[in-house]
Formats: C-alpha cells, structure tokens, sequence
C-alpha cells in the first residue's frame, strides 16, 4: 500500500479507494486492522480528508467496518442468508434465526403502537439478536400484544429470557397469515451500536415487519441490520434483507 498517487480524471479519493480496494484484495486477511490515517494519508501522498472520504466509501461498500478501541478491520464476507417472507421468519418457528435475549412489558412508540392498535395499553417487548458466525448482524425489538399470547401465563416467568422465549412458543401456535415489510436506511443509535459492535451513527438497515394472523397483526418486528453485512433486495414477494456474498479479501 506505499503506492502515490499521481493526478488523475477522476475525483481523486475515488482513485484512491480503488487503488485501497485492490490492496484489500490481495495484501490483508479478513480482521486485519489498517494503519492509522496518519500514516496512510503520508504513504499516498493525499490530505487525510480524501483519505477519510475513500474509507468511508469503502466502508458503505461493506469492505471495511469500525470497530470501538479497534480501529479500521478489513470487513467480513457476507454469507447468502435471506431474510424474506416464508413461514420459516415467523417468530417462534422452529427454523427461526433470531436468539431471543430479554423482554419486559412497556408501552411501545407511537408508530408501532398504531401498527399493532394498541394504544397506550403495554406490550410485550423482546429482544432479539441474529449471529453469523457468532458475530451479530442484527438486533431487533420485537412487540407482541397480550392479544397474540392469551396462554400466556404469569408465572411463566417475569421477565428474561425464559419469559422471551415463553412469548415466543405462544406465537407459534397462531396460523400467519402474512407480512408487511418496511425497509429505510439509518443510522445507529448508541444502544444498537453497542449490542452490533458498530460505532453510533454507523449506518444500518432498518427493517419493520408487521405479522398478521387471525384477521389482525399479532407482533410488531423493529429490526436494526448492520449496512456493511446486509443489502436490500427486491423480488416478487416485495423488499427483502439479505446478508449477501461479498468478495472475500486474502
């Protein structure tokens, strides 16, 4: 990477970032922290600006990530697992991919609020994380009506992850019916950061999905994507999530 550059046509971070990405494909192994920006910035002969430009291209591009008290690693690849409208996505199926973690009963926020009909009457809130290769590429809070779960039992258990996954098998035996899919860009807030390993403000898919069974919406999904392991897809079925191959670095 001591290659300098030379003038060029183009904006020159967008040089820059190829002459980086060719780097990556060749000279660094998937985890590998880059050099600071200093010495970067001195190796290609280019004010750090351009260089921050560059990276943070490379980053939306999901060839590099952040990571707090790490630095700059060479990203991941990301492995073909669709996240798409099947019985499978149902929460509490038997292949769903999501690891349920704590719940509690609150009232949710206004839009989800509408979405389920509920009101300012609390819900059952859980929360949910999704690992690939034991690493998180998505959190999620996921509201369920005590309309959805009336087996539910108090004793069940209060609160944790025995009450999550109590919520969970009650859903399970309600017949669905459909999805609705919302899907926007964002960015992440200091708790979604955290539980993604992500800096705040990285940005992030944000995914709603409202369940429907019985003539009405059992749950409310509210799911936080990491941008640089996912990418929206469309299809027949609507919009989808996807954590899609990427080029692997060696």
């Amino acid at each position: 990477m001591g290659t300098r550059l030379h003038t060029v046509p183009e904006p020159k971070y967008r040089h820059l970032k190829t002459v980086i990405g060719e780097a990556l494909d060749h000279e660094f192994t998937v985890g590998e922290v880059l050099p600071n920006e200093r010495e970067l910035a001195a190796r290609f002969g280019v004010a750090r600006a351009t260089l921050r430009q560059a990276l943070e291209q490379l980053e939306l591009e999901g060839r590099l990530q952040r990571r707090r008290g790490v630095g700059t690693t060479v990203a991941p690849p990301r492995v073909g697992v669709e996240v798409g409208s099947s019985r499978e996505n149902w929460p509490g199926a038997p292949c769903d991919p999501w690891q349920a973690r704590d719940a509690h009963r609150a009232v949710p926020p206004a839009a989800v609020a509408e979405l389920l009909g509920t009101g300012e009457e609390p819900v059952h809130v859980l929360t949910r994380v999704r690992l690939d290769e034991a690493l998180p590429v998505a959190t999620e809070l996921l509201y369920v009506p005590a309309a959805s779960v009336p087996g539910l039992s108090a004793i069940d258990a209060p609160g944790g992850t025995a009450r999550a996954r109590a919520v969970l098998r009650e859903l399970g035996h309600l017949d669905p019916e459909g999805e609705d899919r919302a899907v926007e860009l964002g960015s992440a807030g200091a708790e979604d950061a955290r539980r993604l390993d992500r800096l705040p403000g990285s940005p992030v898919l944000l995914v709603t999905t409202r369940f429907l069974a019985e003539g009405g919406t059992a749950a409310v999904s509210v799911a936080t994507y990491r941008a640089d392991t996912c990418r929206l897809t469309f299809g027949a079925d609507g919009a989808g999530v996807e954590i899609a191959p990427a080029r692997r670095a060696s």
